[in-house]
């Protein structure tokens, strides 16, 4: 019998003492304790690639029987730890987010939808939702950025819980006019406040900005706002690359979290692919809402201009969708669309972000 043996992970001779048996392998001691694990919960062996990735070392069968996340912070909890809200959806949260939500009075849950409050005149309303991370998921704040926005008068924005996040919150808007969200709503003293309490947005991982645009802008009726809505989306799709770098996004976190439809001859033909294909929420343009469609390409911002500008590239993107025919746009390029936008503060980051005929500017950067 040999005294020696060859390890099935690393292929390297050990000492037939130094063998460890496990699941039909022969494993030295490095491989043993490096590519295997002991569950938490049953204390089974298994291979390390077949734990479940989560903060405990747990097996697959243990984590489906026994264990949840919180909604809150995504710890993992035994069934028996967590928490959970009479409130019809059944999330689970930790002992720390359930007291936290408990006692806030001005981050709400995240399925918190109230009546759409319309601000400023006109037929276009865009409703900003705006992921801010790394300050805290702390009401307090939550009141201080309120207070800003907010009168007794005009509520403006209410904050959001976002599980997405590490430990920030979401700013949402209700529905403005591009006018009003550049000349009345506070935009900078929001953005400045959240700088000073500690917030990121853009230097973050888990941020993104996404912008609501109402349908009935589109059209009058289901069939002119479809049209339309194909013509946005052959715009996004067609323009990917160039748009991929306005929204300061990789194309890994686009895929996770704004994913393409993909591009077909026309703009009907690329519509009729979103929807055969149906992608759910986490696409370029989330087609799942009854009454906006929403634009969620773009990374998060605590830079105001930045945020000016993305809010008037979207409008600018429905202007085309609207005005042009489908003829025109399938043979619209950059440069000339580029060269139709009128607005300085749009030119300036396009020239930022190195998009905007060669004239490539600097920049302070993104927060």
């Amino acid at each position: 019998m040999s005294d020696t043996f060859i390890c099935t992970h690393c292929g390297e001779q050990w000492d037939i003492e130094d063998r460890h048996n496990f699941d039909g392998a022969e494993l030295c001691p490095d491989c043993f304790h490096e590519e295997t694990v002991v569950c938490e919960h049953c204390g089974r062996r298994i291979w390390a690639d077949n734990a479940v990735d989560s903060d405990r070392v747990l097996c697959e069968g243990c984590y489906d029987d026994y264990y949840v996340n919180c909604e809150g912070c995504g710890r993992t909890l035994h069934n028996d730890d967590a928490y959970y809200f009479d409130d019809g959806n059944d999330y689970p949260y930790c002992h720390n987010c359930y007291e936290q939500r408990c006692s806030g009075e001005y981050i709400h849950d995240y399925s918190f939808k109230p009546e759409p409050i319309f601000y400023g005149d006109g037929n276009r309303y865009f409703g900003v939702e705006l992921e801010i991370d790394e300050g805290g998921h702390d009401d307090g704040n939550a009141e201080k950025l309120t207070d800003i926005a907010n009168t007794i008068d005009e509520k403006r924005i209410y904050i959001k819980h976002d599980g997405s996040l590490n430990d920030g919150m979401e700013i949402v808007t209700h529905p403005m006019s591009l006018d009003y969200h550049l000349n009345e709503m506070p935009w900078e003293n929001v953005m400045s406040k959240a700088i000073k309490m500690g917030y990121l947005s853009h230097k973050t991982t888990t941020c993104g900005l996404h912008i609501h645009v109402n349908r009935n802008t589109f059209g009058s009726n289901h069939e002119e706002q479809e049209e339309c809505i194909s013509r946005v989306l052959f715009f996004v799709e067609r323009f990917w690359q160039e748009l991929l770098k306005f929204s300061r996004r990789t194309e890994g976190q686009l895929a996770r979290w704004a994913a393409r439809y993909g591009i077909k001859e026309s703009p009907k033909a690329t519509l009729d692919n979103a929807k055969k294909n149906y992608s759910g929420r986490y696409t370029c343009v989330n087609l799942t809402n009854y009454h906006t469609i929403e634009f969620r390409i773009f990374r998060g911002t605590l830079k105001y201009s930045t945020l000016v500008a993305t809010l008037q590239l979207v409008n600018k993107i429905c202007d085309i969708a609207i005005k042009m025919t489908d003829g025109e746009l399938t043979s619209l390029n950059w440069c000339d669309f580029v060269l139709s936008i009128d607005k300085p503060e749009l030119i300036n980051y396009l020239k930022e972000r190195r998009l905007y005929v060669n004239e490539p500017i600097e920049c302070e950067e993104d927060v």
